[in-house]
């Protein structure tokens, strides 16, 4: 497939035109190991083409992968999907949509509600332990539906960050049988498309679903997909993203997008049928000593309570076996691997996980976890966000009204969102990942 944008930025850095523009760089590293990077960075020159006015190579790029995704209209962001949400919100706000959301957002969600003065209904998953992962129940996503007297729209993230999946292609038949727009966070699902049953919330009929490139595709941080099933979306993508985003996108990462399609076209299927087997064999090499959770297969997923360890020491010991994971509290340990990923990569997680396990100490039961509960909201969104705050231990935030959501990412999953009462079952929540202090709306 071609690649439009990378070529552009190949030809001119291989040009030696003095660059009297931005960037002050000047295409030259401070370092030689950055060089060849330092040179393809560049601005919006003549023939760079501009992500939120694109007519040219971008423009080309983009509908190289709208193709490869089936979409009617794909968006390159080099905001990540923090901005894919931000701009999806921000066609439900012009629609004026009622906001209908499965509880485990990340917190890019609910800064891009409170930019947008957006209220939101919450729906609880059915959680299977802490915060992280649950099961939405379509009966729950009905109830609210059927009660909207307004337009509404309902939002998912899937896969979460355990690599759960939600079923896409029940919400969405759901949603338009009642006339409201899907929107799913794919963030950690770029590569469903390709497996041999595409799997991709587009293909399941999502309206509008964003995807970051940079988790499971050999993109750079930051780069991400906004997708859209519907003709009447893909004139406002644009438009959305340009209330959000920086007028000085990196073009780094908007090349590293444009070589994914090339990727994408060339290998992703054939390196996902090659690492399908290896993943399975690894999971059943375990089996009777680790129980991993369900859900999309690149995300191993170990339940390490469950299994009888302390997932922060299983990761330690990983770490001293040259290997790094995602996340990992007590209950969990995520490992995430990709497609790009090599047959050696498989080979080498299997024997850390082996040597982890071997000298990890087991434990007799699970440490209990306080399951969430929805807290009681007194504020809008948008006015506990923006109010006079203060940080606070978390033992003295009992009965204050939480402002701007402060969680580590990852997860970055809210326990109060803001406007919500802090109470002691989101104060036990707090300490269990291990979060000290939050944020609180002065009195």
């Amino acid at each position: 497939m071609d690649t439009p944008l990378y070529d552009f930025l190949v030809k001119y850095a291989s040009s030696g035109t003095l660059r009297a523009h931005m960037p002050g760089h000047k295409g030259k590293a401070p370092v030689k190991e950055l060089e060849e990077l330092y040179s393809l960075d560049i601005t919006e020159i003549k023939g760079a083409d501009s992500l939120f006015e694109a007519e040219g190579i971008i423009a080309e790029s983009e509908r190289n992968t709208a193709k490869l995704y089936g979409s009617e209209a794909t968006a390159f962001s080099a905001g990540g999907s923090t901005l894919c949400i931000q701009a999806m919100l921000a066609i439900m706000k012009t629609e004026g949509r009622r906001v209908i959301a499965a509880r485990n957002v990340h917190r890019a969600f609910l800064n891009a509600a409170a930019l947008l003065g957006l209220d939101v209904t919450w729906i609880m998953p059915q959680y299977s332990g802490g915060i992280l992962s649950g099961e939405l129940a379509v009966s729950d996503v009905e109830r609210e539906l059927s009660a909207s007297r307004e337009p509404a729209c309902l939002y998912v993230t899937s896969p979460d960050y355990t690599g759960r999946t939600a079923d896409i292609a029940a919400l969405a038949e759901l949603c338009h049988r009642y006339g409201a727009k899907l929107l799913v966070d794919n963030a950690h699902g770029a590569h469903l498309a390709f497996f041999e049953k595409n799997l991709h919330p587009i293909a399941l009929g999502a309206d509008l679903c964003c995807d970051s490139a940079h988790k499971m595709l050999p993109a750079l941080t930051g780069a991400a997909f906004l997708h859209t099933s519907c003709s009447e979306y893909a004139p406002l993508l644009k438009q959305a993203m340009s209330f959000f985003g920086s007028t000085s996108p990196s073009y780094l990462i908007m090349a590293s997008l444009d070589l994914c399609n090339r990727y994408i076209a060339d290998s992703i299927r054939d390196d996902i049928a090659a690492a399908l087997p290896q993943i399975i064999a690894l999971r059943e090499s375990f089996g009777g000593r680790l129980i991993f959770a369900e859900g999309e297969p690149f995300h191993i997923t170990v339940k390490a309570a469950e299994s009888g360890y302390d997932g922060t020491e299983l990761a330690e010991l990983l770490r001293g076996e040259g290997v790094e994971c995602e996340y990992a509290d007590s209950e969990l340990v995520v490992l995430l691997m990709s497609p790009f990923s090599s047959d050696l990569d498989f080979v080498r997680l299997r024997a850390a996980l082996e040597s982890a396990v071997a000298g990890a100490s087991r434990k007799d039961c699970a440490r209990p976890i306080v399951k969430p509960k929805l807290p009681r909201k007194v504020l809008a969104i948008r006015e506990a966000a923006f109010a006079p705050s203060e940080e606070i231990p978390v033992d003295e935030a009992e009965g204050r009204i939480c402002a701007s959501v402060k969680v580590p990412c990852p997860p970055a999953i809210p326990i109060a969102a803001s406007g919500e009462i802090i109470d002691r079952d989101c104060i036990e929540l707090f300490k269990a990942y291990g979060i000290n202090t939050v944020l609180a709306v002065k009195k």
